[in-house]
């Protein structure tokens, strides 16, 4: 990471959509026929896939009205001392990555829009107090709605947490923390170097559909953008390059 910091003027520039008008889509490797990359990171050979309640949807119909939730929307930063479900994780999970239909090698519709159908973001769950789920770091797979561990709890596991998050103590402290990670060649492949905009933007339908889904299980959150980039990409195990941390949110019973 060079130590020079980006002037106003092309931080503000990178939030308008001019440079989509610069770019010949026609070289994407879309449209070069190039194989697009999957919409899913497959679990390692050595990790087990460990399936979650099925019918999320169903099993929390009902529990709250959208007004309600709207209304009751805002950030929480302390938790009661209270176990998050596992049944209400996959609740949650499917909440903001969830998969409604296939369309296809290229296409997954979600519960959450994404640029192009595209969905260049992938889930990380540090589960400190959840019932039914040892402590650890645990990554969503949306097309079998199922977990894998990513890590282990080691005595060190919540202070690297904290240290990565910039020593927020309320995200460290939460029964759960929501990670979302990028994997920005889901995107480039369609849209080449007007992905980036579009990648945040999606980190940000996917949050909000978060905080108004913890309101149906009794839990709230916090969305925080401020971390320590090489911390939290060393903690979560991606290479910051091919696949870097861009958001989180803390989640927990209130």
């Amino acid at each position: 990471m060079s130590g020079r910091i980006p002037d106003m003027k092309s931080m503000r520039a990178f939030l308008k959509d001019d440079l989509r008008l610069l770019i010949d889509f026609s070289r994407s490797d879309q449209n070069r026929g190039v194989v697009p990359p999957p919409v899913q990171k497959p679990p390692r050979p050595d990790q087990a896939v460990i399936p979650l309640p099925q019918d999320p949807a169903g099993e929390f119909a009902g529990r709250i009205d959208l007004t309600r939730a709207l209304a009751g929307r805002k950030s929480h930063r302390a938790w009661r001392e209270e176990s998050v479900g596992v049944d209400e994780l996959g609740f949650l999970l499917w909440a903001v990555q969830g998969v409604r239909r296939k369309g296809g090698a290229a296409s997954v519709f979600r519960t959450v829009p994404s640029a192009g159908c595209r969905h260049a973001l992938e889930t990380y769950v540090v589960a400190r107090d959840c019932e039914g789920l040892a402590r650890g770091l645990y990554r969503y797979l949306p097309l079998d709605h199922a977990l894998v561990r990513e890590r282990e709890a080691g005595p060190d596991f919540t202070a690297s947490l904290h240290e990565a998050v910039l020593m927020q103590a309320f995200v460290a402290r939460a029964p759960l923390a929501f990670i979302w990670t990028t994997v920005p060649y889901r995107m480039e492949w369609r849209y080449m170097e007007a992905a980036h905009r579009v990648i945040a933007l999606d980190a940000g339908h996917a949050c909000q559909n978060l905080y108004l889904a913890a309101q149906a299980v009794g839990c709230g959150a916090c969305a925080v953008a401020a971390f320590h980039q090489q911390a939290l990409d060393e903690f979560l195990g991606v290479d910051g390059e091919e696949e870097f941390a861009l958001y989180l949110a803390p989640v927990g019973k209130v």
